[in-house]
């Protein structure tokens, strides 16, 4: 998502919000078809060509998005149709991992731009401020995004919770794995593809700590029936599948060639599931011995790879970034923190004095944390609490992602009072994960 910084009052200009559903008007000239021009303007992407707008709206129509744009109808007469609008916005909700095997639904922003003619005006915040106290009025405690410009959202109460690793392998002779092989793997057509890829996600998902349910086009992208830039088929991508000694999928990568001007020769992963390290590192080993190709990228990895501890040379692997992926602001954090999964046996208390500008999570809090149940009291505004944080900072440390050591150093939680010593380390035991949280999920 993209968006321009907007911090004046709000602008007089119109607001509408429309949901997508299959009866939807998907000709040209319509209202859904000018808030794709918005929308492709605002993300520097071609203009949408209109026989692609009824497949965009079977897959908004599956997600059940809800659409909102602001449109000006004051440009002067060589303007842009004033049916475009000025600035976009859109949400969805699906289930986020929040630990344990424990699924919430998540109140889900994308596609959020504002036309440069149109900043300062108070647009992202009036869609921002009114879409959240939606959310919040109809129970979901949590709100969720990836954000492509990562200065935008903290002032909303966003902080930045799961991350990623980008990566380069190389697959020349010296690539090998340490570990034995098992099981199988093949090469799949596209059309039985999009069912397997649903199949082995929803494995991954129900299993990881961070993970965010995938909207329809996932599938349609990770067989090939969806291109980067249109909803038609990408004839370079090829699925591999790997199925354990029991025959059952268990992970899937796609991926496409770089092309022959490319080099060194340069094999790109669009997507790649695993419901376990084991099949992970064969559906590497799968990559690793494709001919023809020195080098295997991918902009996903997981931030506790096993992959460069099972390579025989582990200087074959390469970090060349890592990434921030899911965003969260929480919105209700009595129902947040007890829907969460904890770890570790015995009790945990910790007393907590949350700042929230916005005034969704504002108060004081005790969380307990028992044999892997979390339970929230609300306190009386005047009483005394061990840790102040500011609500992004929740946002950070509710996976587990960001250790609250790590946020008071940078200043987001604090120390106080007579029992306030030695209560961020309480909070990172209360936090703590076996493994740091995984979104392989972009929206």
């Amino acid at each position: 998502m993209t968006a321009s910084q907007d911090s004046a009052a709000p602008s007089p200009l119109r607001i509408d919000t429309f949901t997508v559903t299959a009866e939807t008007d998907s000709s040209a000239g319509s209202q859904l078809s000018h808030w794709f021009e918005a929308v492709r303007f605002g993300f520097h992407e071609a203009r949408t060509e209109p026989e692609d707008l009824a497949t965009y709206v079977e897959a908004f129509s599956s997600d059940s998005r809800t659409l909102w744009g602001a449109y000006d109808e004051s440009s002067g007469a060589h303007a842009w149709d004033p049916g475009i609008p000025v600035a976009t916005y859109a949400t969805m909700v699906n289930s986020l991992n929040v630990g344990n095997g424990r699924l919430i639904d998540a109140h889900q922003i994308t596609a959020v731009t504002v036309r440069p003619t149109h900043r300062r005006r108070g647009l992202l915040r009036t869609m921002m401020t009114s879409d959240l106290q939606g959310a919040a009025s109809r129970g979901l405690s949590i709100a969720a995004l990836t954000a492509s410009e990562a200065t935008i959202y903290g002032r909303f109460g966003f902080g930045a919770a799961t991350f990623t690793r980008n990566i380069e392998v190389d697959v020349k002779e010296r690539f090998a794995l340490r570990t034995s092989a098992y099981g199988v793997t093949h090469v799949v057509a596209s059309t039985a593809a999009v069912e397997l890829s649903q199949q082995i996600f929803e494995r991954f998902h129900r299993d990881t700590t961070g993970s965010i349910a995938r909207q329809f086009t996932y599938p349609q992208r990770a067989a090939g029936l969806w291109g980067e830039e249109r909803p038609t088929e990408d004839k370079t991508v090829r699925v591999a599948v790997h199925y354990d000694n029991d025959g059952q999928p268990d992970g899937f990568v796609s991926y496409k060639f770089a092309g022959w001007g490319t080099t060194p020769y340069t094999m790109k992963i669009v997507d790649l599931v695993a419901t376990s390290a084991a099949a992970y590192l064969e559906l590497w080993r799968y990559l690793g011995s494709i001919d023809l190709v020195q080098r295997i990228t991918f902009d996903l990895a997981p931030v506790d790879d096993p992959l460069p501890w099972a390579l025989q040379d582990r200087r074959c692997y390469k970090l060349t970034g890592d990434e921030d992926v899911l965003w969260l602001r929480i919105l209700d954090p009595v129902a947040a923190l007890e829907s969460r999964g904890y770890q570790g046996s015995g009790t945990v208390t910790v007393t907590v004095d949350i700042v929230d500008p916005l005034g969704y999570a504002s108060g004081k809090f005790r969380l307990t944390a028992e044999n892997g149940v979390g339970s929230v009291t609300r306190l009386n505004d005047d009483a005394d609490t061990a840790v102040l944080m500011d609500v992004t900072a929740l946002g950070s440390m509710y996976l587990g992602g960001v250790p609250a050591q790590v946020l008071a150093a940078a200043g987001q939680i604090s120390e106080q009072g007579a029992g306030g010593e030695g209560s961020v380390a309480i909070l990172d035991r209360i936090f703590q994960t076996p493994t740091a949280p995984y979104c392989i999920t972009h929206f």
